[in-house]
């Protein structure tokens, strides 16, 4: 269960864009490419002026019982949700399979502080949080469904790690890049992702100039989407402001 190689390396340029387009960009994008299931419904950010985008490092629970990891003081060297904190190299985002149940937490401040430290770019969890309130200062991007103070054991049991998931009902497979903004997160193949934030920055910087002519008042019937007429316009201004 120890960390496994990443499919792909973000480049530089590649991480500049992510950093720049919507998740809203980002699953149209996915959806002209045929994938329909990208965006993690539900989830709330704790610093919504926050961006997040880095590889998934993935962690998957079951429901736990009273004579199967149960835990109260947790065995550090076998528990496997303290094992994949450790395991978080720098640009990773820990993507929790809570399996949507926020009856108990799945995560705490304390282990989000070590996920900082080490490196990573964020913390996503289809389940609840504890400490909720202090993640309001932590300055990592982390999304959660809901808030519990009741520590994770008492329903969820850490099995495997660097697996495939689902976290709120979207598949994530380790080292998926995964991009966080105010609105939520999206899960991107990694072997599509330098094509998809290509052309998600294309398509945002076109929805900006469409946007401006709409404050104006211009109609939207041959303008979004942008037909051929509205080209040369779209590329004076685009050189303008030198996007």
């Amino acid at each position: 269960m120890s960390a496994t190689p990443r499919p792909v390396t973000l480049n530089a340029e590649t991480k500049r864009l992510l950093q720049y387009v919507s998740t809203a960009t980002l699953t149209s994008q996915l959806l002209k490419r045929g994938y329909r299931n990208t965006f993690i419904r539900g989830l709330t950010p704790a610093r919504p002026t926050m961006r997040m985008v880095g590889s998934a490092l993935t962690l998957r629970y079951v429901p736990s019982r009273e004579d199967v990891g149960f835990e109260v003081d947790y065995d550090n060297s076998k528990n496997v949700q303290r094992l994949a904190i450790e395991a978080v190299q720098p640009d990773d985002v820990l993507v929790i399979d809570a399996r949507g149940d926020v009856r108990a937490a799945s995560l705490g401040h304390i282990l989000a502080t070590r996920i900082k430290a080490r490196g990573g770019a964020g913390l996503v969890t289809d389940g609840a949080l504890r400490d909720s309130p202090a993640f309001a200062d932590l300055e990592l991007p982390v999304y959660f469904r809901g808030a519990h103070a009741t520590t994770s054991s008492v329903l969820h049991h850490p099995v495997d790690m660097n697996v495939p998931i689902g976290c709120g009902e979207v598949l994530v497979m380790p080292g998926d890049i995964v991009v966080g903004d105010a609105e939520g997160v999206v899960i991107i193949p990694a072997a599509l992702v330098d094509e998809v934030a290509r052309d998600a920055y294309e398509q945002d910087i076109k929805e900006e100039f469409i946007l401006e002519q709409v404050e104006k008042g211009a109609a939207i019937v041959d303008l979004y989407p942008m037909q051929e007429k509205h080209l040369p316009a779209f590329e004076a201004w685009r050189r303008e402001r030198g996007k």
